[in-house]
């Protein structure tokens, strides 16, 4: 049996404590998704937001337990892509889950302007929402290619101002029920003219949006403090946090208005404010959700083309995709190309369907995650690591492709396209370029930094590359 317990020391400095990775994982997860879905879940669940949104946890959770093992077993090795190469060594499988990621990432923020160009736009400008919608993923692009210490410290702040967004949800409702208002006993409500479990099935999909986020962690674990203890603890604790605030956020938004004028906005935390009569301007809260939206948004283009550029690098996408700017360093043709993708699907539908299709091709990732855990167990290391009990990646794996089972055949022929433009893109490659794959086996920290967003494509040696 391979072993892999000597691995090579990192070059990478060792800065994040388990608080910060804890409020990583947490920034990454909390924030977009529920300001934008809320509405979409109580279309398809009725009063009863707060169950889908349980499910979507537990089965996060679930592939959070494989994502624990993997990290803290080979802390160096980087996020699901490598470990499908460690796992089933080979190329394509690989290149299939990392441009799934990509993929993913894309159409996260081709929904997420769709969702920024919506209600929550309107108290500032009241314009046709596709054009608003572009218009934002050129900006996005722009703070994008200024450079990632711009786009990072701009997160940090972003980040604040959403999670205290939810937290004003949360009050102003909770003075509105103490002041007599609202009505508790829509949160049992169910959609009627469906069986309760086909409704918070379905609602599930829409919920699970939410909750992704948390594997790009994987990407950071060179740099992580005391890897094996910290890493399993910060990454559940993150993901319960985030649970919590969406139950509770769930709740409050049913108390608070009644489920047919929830699943017709697409500004419904806004929508819910308002309800409880709370002296805050539309404006203000309308700026908070946009900040949030945004912030999401911009995350998701920095994986994305950071993944693009890695995956060049690596010789799996065109060599074009590695060109940078000469002064800002960032990798201008990902850049490009990845806005252009998100513009395109913005086109193709609205905020639940490209939502759904981001959960599709994430379940490709994490259905070989679950995989990867129990083919990899045969691999013994030296180090203690964190070990999921054997049931919770077979369980992973069932929740997985349960949820395949509930997208439609819309979300499908999407996510089928985009993944049959990744194959194309993979075979010119692997036709062009067969005389550098030599060359690309020696190419390992770029291969760790794969879709690591605080990598800022050529910018500085890899010992210098600062953490989070």
């Amino acid at each position: 049996m391979a072993n892999h317990g000597n691995l090579p020391q990192s070059k990478l400095k060792k800065g994040i404590t388990g608080p910060l990775l804890y409020f990583f994982i947490l920034g990454d997860v909390l924030g977009a998704g529920i300001y934008a879905l809320v509405g979409e879940i109580a279309g398809e669940v009725g009063g009863a937001i707060w169950m889908p949104l349980v499910v979507a946890l537990v089965l996060a959770m679930l592939t959070a337990a494989s994502y624990a093992e993997l990290v803290t077993k080979y802390p160096k090795a980087g996020g699901a892509a490598v470990f499908a190469e460690r796992a089933f060594k080979t190329p394509w499988i690989s290149f299939l889950v990392g441009f799934s990621m990509l993929a993913a990432g894309v159409t996260s923020a081709a929904g997420l302007s769709i969702a920024f160009a919506g209600d929550y736009l309107k108290p500032f400008l009241d314009v046709p929402m596709i054009p608003a919608a572009m218009v934002f993923l050129l900006l996005v692009a722009l703070l994008n290619a200024r450079g990632i210490k711009e786009s990072v410290g701009a997160n940090v702040l972003m980040t604040v101002i959403e999670v205290s967004g939810l937290v004003l949800v949360l009050v102003v409702v909770g003075l509105f029920l103490g002041q007599g208002g609202g009505e508790t006993g829509r949160i049992m409500e169910m959609r009627e003219g469906v069986h309760p479990a086909t409704a918070v099935l379905s609602a599930s999909l829409l919920a699970y949006y939410s909750f992704v986020g948390f594997e790009v962690s994987a990407n950071v674990a060179e740099e992580i403090v005391d890897v094996r203890r910290v890493y399993p603890k910060a990454l559940f604790a993150a993901l319960f946090t985030a649970g919590v605030v969406y139950v509770l956020i769930g709740l409050a938004s049913s108390m608070a208005l009644p489920t047919d004028e929830l699943a017709g906005s697409s500004a419904p935390l806004l929508e819910v404010v308002n309800a409880t009569g709370a002296p805050i301007p539309e404006w203000l809260f309308g700026l908070v959700a946009l900040i949030a939206v945004a912030n999401g948004a911009l995350l998701t283009m920095i994986m994305s083309s950071r993944l693009a550029f890695g995956m060049a690098e690596q010789g799996l996408l065109p060599s074009v995709f590695g060109a940078v700017l000469p002064g800002r360093r960032t990798p201008w043709v990902a850049i490009i190309a990845t806005t252009v993708v998100a513009m395109g699907l913005t086109l193709t539908g609205g905020l639940a369907t490209l939502a759904q299709t981001v959960v599709l091709l994430l379940l490709f990732v994490f259905i070989s995650t679950n995989l990867a855990v129990l083919v990899l167990r045969k691999d013994h290391v030296e180090q203690e690591h964190f070990r999921a009990p054997t049931f919770l990646p077979v369980a992973a794996l069932a929740s997985c492709v349960l949820l395949l089972t509930q997208q439609g055949p819309e979300i499908w022929l999407r996510g089928g396209i985009l993944l049959a433009i990744g194959i194309i893109l993979y075979l010119l490659t692997r036709l062009g370029s067969g005389s550098r794959t030599g060359t690309n086996q020696h190419k390992k920290p770029t291969e760790q930094r794969i879709g690591d967003p605080t990598f800022d494509a050529g910018s500085r040696p890899a010992d210098d590359v600062e953490p989070h």
